[in-house]
C-alpha cells in the first residue's frame, strides 16, 4: 500500500515531463496526419493489435484469438517487435529458435502455432516484405503491438484498453501510462475493453461506451480474462487448481492482478514472486524460486507461471524437469454474446479486402 502511494506521488512530480512527452507525440502524430511523414499500405490484409498505454492489456491473447479464428481459412502470419530479445533486425522463427533470439511473446506464438509463420522485426516496414519473401503464400498478417508504428498503415486496427485503466481516464508518461494521444483511438476500427468483470452489467457497459464516445463506424466489445487448466511446463500434463492447492506464483509480466485474483478465488493460498515485465530469468532467480517453494509448508503445493514466463524458463529444462512447475493459459472471453459479431467483422475484412 505504502509503495503504491509513494509511486503515485512520485509520478505526479514528473508532470512537467509528461507535458513534454505529450508535446513530442503530438508533433509526431501531426506529421503523419498531415502526410508529411508517410504511411505505407500493403497489398494484403494487415491487422494491427495495439493499445494507447504501456503495460498488459491482453495483446498476446488477442493475437492468439485471431490466429485460432483465421488459421483454418487463411494462411496467416504474425509479426512482432521481439521485445527484449538478444538479436536485432528481421528473423523468422524456426524449430531451433529460442526466446532470447525472437522474444518471449513470438516464441509463445511459435510454440502454440508451429504451422504458421512467426516473424520479428523492429522496423515493420522493412520486415513485412522480408516475411512475404520467406512466406509468399501468406494471405494475412497480424501485427502485434504496432498501433504506434504508423510507418505501416494497417487495414484493420484493433485497439485494446483495460477496464480498470481506460485510456479516457489515464494520463501521459511518465505521470500516467499513456504512450500515445488519447485522440488516436479514432484510428481504430474496433475497440476492445479487456479484463472486465465477467458479470459486467449492461448499464456499466453503456456508461463506458458513452465515455469512450466511439466514432461513426467504430465497434466496441468487452472481454473478460479466462484461465484454462494449467499444464506442466515440460510434460504438458494437466493440473487442477482446487481449494486445497497452495501455489507459488512466479510472474514477469506487466499486470499480474487478474491472475492473482483468480488464484485468490480458486486456490487455498498463494505466494508471489514478481519480476519485471519480460524478465530474463537467471540461475539466481531459479535458486530463489526453489528456496521460496521449499519454504512453503503445504503438502499440496505447485509452482505456477504464465505462458510468457514459461518460454523464458524452458532453457532450464534439466534443472526444472522434476519440479511441479505448471503453466496457466489465458484467453479472451467476449461478453454479452458478441463474439460472433467480432469474428464476422474480422473475417469480412479479409474476405472483402481489395
Amino acid at each position: 500500500m505504502f509503495s503504491n502511494l509513494f509511486l503515485k506521488s512520485f509520478r505526479i512530480l514528473l508532470l512537467p515531463f509528461a507535458f513534454l512527452y505529450w508535446f513530442a507525440i503530438s508533433i509526431r502524430n501531426w506529421l503523419y496526419d498531415n502526410k508529411i511523414s508517410r504511411s505505407t499500405s500493403f497489398g494484403l490484409p494487415v491487422i494491427c493489435i495495439g493499445n494507447l498505454s504501456v503495460g498488459g492489456t491482453g495483446k498476446s491473447p488477442m493475437v492468439e484469438y485471431l490466429v485460432r479464428l483465421l488459421h483454418p481459412k487463411f494462411k496467416v502470419a504474425t509479426l512482432s517487435r521481439g521485445y527484449k530479445r538478444k538479436t536485432k533486425g528481421y528473423a523468422l522463427a524456426t524449430a531451433g529458435s529460442t526466446a532470447l533470439e525472437i522474444g518471449d511473446e513470438p516464441m509463445q506464438f511459435h510454440q502454440k502455432f508451429p504451422e504458421i509463420a512467426v516473424a520479428v522485426g523492429e522496423e515493420r516496414l522493412e520486415a513485412i516484405p522480408q516475411l512475404l519473401h520467406d512466406r509468399p503464400d501468406t494471405e494475412a498478417i497480424i501485427l502485434d503491438d504496432a498501433f504506434q508504428h504508423r510507418a505501416v498503415k494497417a487495414g484493420l486496427n484493433i485497439l485494446l484498453t483495460e477496464y480498470s485503466n481506460l485510456f479516457t481516464r489515464d494520463f501521459y508518461l511518465p505521470t500516467g501510462d499513456l504512450r500515445d494521444l488519447k485522440s488516436q483511438y479514432k484510428r481504430a476500427q474496433i475497440i476492445v475493453v479487456t479484463k472486465c468483470d465477467p458479470d459486467l452489467s449492461n448499464e456499466e457497459k453503456e456508461k463506458i461506451v458513452s465515455e469512450i464516445r466511439p466514432e461513426k463506424g467504430q465497434s466496441i466489445f468487452f472481454t473478460s480474462i479466462q484461465y484454462d487448466m494449467p499444464y506442466h511446463i515440460l510434460t504438458r500434463s494437466g493440473c487442477s487448481i482446487t481449494d486445497e492447492t497452495s501455489a507459488l506464483l512466479v510472474t514477469g509480466i506487466a499486470n499480474p492482478t487478474p491472475l492473482k485474483a483468480w488464484l485468490e478465488k480458486h486456490s487455498r493460498e498463494y505466494n508471489l514472486l514478481q519480476y519485471s515485465d519480460h524478465h530474463i530469468f537467471t540461475i539466481d532467480d531459479l535458486n530463489e524460486i526453489k528456496r521460496k517453494f521449499e519454504g512453503m509448508e503445504s503438502s499440496n503445493r505447485i509452482i505456477l507461471t504464465t505462458e510468457k514466463d514459461a518460454v523464458r524458463l524452458l532453457k532450464f529444462g534439466s534443472e526444472i524437469k522434476d519440479w511441479p512447475l505448471f503453466v496457466v493459459p489465458v484467453r479472451h472471453d467476449f461478453l454479452f454474446n458478441e463474439h460472433q459479431l467480432f469474428d464476422r467483422l474480422v473475417q469480412d475484412f479479409i474476405q472483402n479486402f481489395k
